[in-house]
Formats: structure tokens, sequence, C-alpha cells
């Protein structure tokens, strides 16, 4: 297979870590599902310990369109997907997991719908999704805080299945997360930058083989990371609440002093102190992130 950009219309980008049980299967149903002469496969090994160097060395060998990239050590999902993103040959990258849980045959439409958009997102909203309850609880108040800071419905802040252009996606790699929150980070970049994005309904399967995911610490990880990249790109939004309590607060102090203590208490001159040093740091914040 030729080496130019012009024989690939996509790539497939797939971080692999321990996935010796499913990462064959995977690409089988890629190899199945999607156009050999129109795409390539870059599989990431992101420091795998078990027999996954092996089993991508096979399958490198079979298919001329596999290429198979190493990180000597496990530097996270994030880092694997940016390695692979940056060695592929194609303006459009798909990106999808090794573990069998996402429908890549629905991977030809994700790919067709983004040539209109700057990405398109396989949403786990469609009528066959099997998906942990504790982890969903989390996730509903960390995707209407999204939706909040992105000012619109995210149905799905993390879907690992999308297609995405790769220009764009470089640009944001400053602010891209290493670890498990790159999806997270990379939705709230694009909608915050009005970016064309749209969220196509797919179906979820259970996994093969152990999740990689901590609950107790990605959750707190993804949740320090929406606010901080919220602030970076929607700080008025990111802010907005915390001046709206503040604010709130310091007119019930206010009404308190009043009307009961018949004093102004210095509780009161804190509380509008804050609110209007959060203000004024909300505004500076929106003129930085404008002119840059």
């Amino acid at each position: 297979m030729s080496n130019s950009p012009e024989q690939h219309g996509f790539a497939i980008v797939i971080p692999c870590f321990n996935e010796e049980l499913a990462i064959r299967s995977t690409i089988d149903e890629l190899v199945e599902h999607v156009r050999a002469d129109d795409f390539e496969i870059l599989i990431v090994d992101d420091g795998s310990t078990d027999d996954t160097a092996s089993i991508l060395d096979e399958l490198a060998a079979e298919h001329a369109f596999v290429r198979v990239l190493t990180h000597g050590r496990n530097r996270g999902y994030g880092a694997a997907l940016k390695t692979g993103i940056r060695a592929a040959r194609s303006e459009l990258i798909v990106i999808t997991d090794a573990d069998g849980t996402y429908p890549n045959e629905r991977i030809p439409e994700l790919v067709e719908e983004c040539r209109d958009y700057d990405m398109v997102v396989g949403s786990r909203t469609g009528a066959n999704v099997t998906y942990s309850k504790i982890r969903s609880i989390p996730k509903f108040f960390m995707r209407k805080w999204v939706s909040w800071l992105a000012d619109q419905d995210v149905p799905d802040i993390n879907s690992g299945l999308r297609v995405f252009r790769k220009d764009i996606a470089e640009r944001f790699f400053g602010v891209l997360s290493d670890k498990f929150s790159f999806t997270i980070t990379i939705t709230l970049a694009m909608l915050t930058n009005y970016r064309r994005v749209r969220f196509v309904p797919i179906d979820y399967k259970t996994r093969v083989g152990k999740s990689k995911i901590k609950p107790i610490q990605d959750t707190l990880r993804f949740a320090s990371l929406i606010l901080r990249t919220g602030v970076y790109f929607a700080p008025v939004r990111a802010f907005m609440p915390i001046f709206g309590i503040l604010f709130l607060a310091a007119n019930v102090s206010l009404g308190i002093d009043v009307f009961v203590r018949r004093d102004l208490t210095e509780a009161t001159l804190l509380l509008f102190l804050f609110s209007l040093n959060i203000a004024m740091f909300t505004l500076l914040a929106d003129m930085i992130d404008k002119r840059t």
C-alpha cells in the first residue's frame, strides 16, 4: 500500500493497554466493516504487560494497513491517542476502543457525517446501551455541568467513538488530557470554540476484559479537568454560579444586618468583596480568552 496521504480517507486510532482478550476481535470487526483501501489503523500499545504486544505484531504482519506504535511505559489513554493522531496520514481521525464495547460497524457512517462537521461523536444514547448504574450517577451531574459550560445539551461527554479533523485536534493538544479525560476535554474544547459538532446515537456493549477506569479517582479527575477546561474556554459560564451564590449570600446577610442586627457586619462586607473579586476575575479571564 502506498504511503501517500491520498491513499487514506481516514485513520482509525486505537489506544491499547493489556487488551489481549479483545484486540484481535476488534480488528477483525474493523476489517469486516471498513473498506481496507480507504483507511489505516494505528494501534498504540501503551506499555502493555500481557500478551498484547505479540498479538499486535501478528495483526501488523497480516494486514498492510495496520501500524503498531509502542510506548515503553504506560502513559495514559490520552497520551496514546495523541501519539496515534500525530502519526496519522489522514485529515480525518477516528478513535475507538480496543475492548469491543463500541459498534465499529458504524464508523463509515460517522466518517461520512464528519465531511460536513469538525467532529462527530457516537453518543451512547441508542436503543441498546449497557452501562454501569454506579458510573451513570456522577456522569449525570458531570453531563449537566458540561452542558452548562458549552451552553447546549451534550448527550454524551466522553464517548470513545468519534471522528474529528486532525488539524483542529492538534491545536488543542496543549490542554487535552493524557489520561481518560481526553474525550471530555476535546468535547468542551470543540463546543466552546464554536466548532461544528454532531452527536449521533449509538449502542454500547459490555466490555471484554477488566475495565481500566477507577470510579472514584477518575471521577474526581474528570470533575477537576472539566472545571479547569471550563475556566480556560468559558470563564463567564464557569464562574457565574460562584458569583451568583456569593452575591445572593451577601444580599441575604445585608438584609439580616439591616432588619435584625441594625448594624453592618464584617461578614456582609466580606461577601460583597468576594463576589466583586470573582466578578472582576471573570471579566479579566473572559478578556484574555477573547484575545487568544
